[in-house]
């Protein structure tokens, strides 16, 4: 199965990172953490010390399926701001394979140009970030091959839509029954 990066900064929002991360795995997806930090350990926006799986460096993404960006402050900023993270995106963007953003870190993907014309979602106060994209007021968009969160509330309906989109809405709806999600 291919895997599917969750990029960790510096600052990054801890209840979308971990609640991505938790979900997926328990759909029986390959979920492996990349920290875009000097280090292995990241300290969320919080002051929450996380461990990833691996470092940028190290990852392989000619073989995963999607990256995904958690947002928080100044989390999605530091994802902006690495090169690596950003021609990664590009190439994942060009090659038509998903992307997922939620929070602030839609930022990410409209300053590199790929949200022009695409419905998406965002944090409160990052749409100007959003250039050309026609931004939505509800808690989970996917368009094409993008899917958007708004923010730390909705961590688990962006995260069940994945499984729905990557897995099947079978193992979506007994994760919602299973973890006894009412929305």
């Amino acid at each position: 199965m291919k895997p599917i990066y969750v990029h960790l900064a510096e600052g990054f929002e801890e209840i979308e990172a971990i609640t991505i991360i938790d979900v997926l795995r328990r759909a029986g997806l390959n979920v492996i953490t990349v920290s875009v930090a000097e280090n292995i350990v990241v300290t969320g926006s919080h002051n929450i010390p996380v461990k990833a799986d691996l470092l940028f460096k190290d990852a392989d993404y000619e073989k995963a399926e999607m990256i995904l960006l958690p947002g928080g402050m100044p989390g999605a900023k530091n994802l902006s701001e690495h090169k690596g993270l950003n021609n990664q995106i590009l190439n994942f963007h060009k090659e038509g394979k998903f992307l997922g953003a939620i929070c602030a870190a839609p930022m990410v993907f409209g300053k590199l140009g790929i949200l022009k014309g695409k419905n998406v979602v965002c944090f409160p106060g990052f749409e100007t970030f959003l250039e050309g994209a026609a931004v939505k007021q509800m808690p989970v968009v996917k368009d094409g091959k993008i899917i958007t969160g708004r923010g730390p509330g909705v961590a688990l309906q962006f995260s069940l839509e994945i499984v729905r989109i990557l897995k099947d809405e079978e193992t979506a709806s007994k994760l919602k029954k299973s973890m006894v999600v009412e929305v």
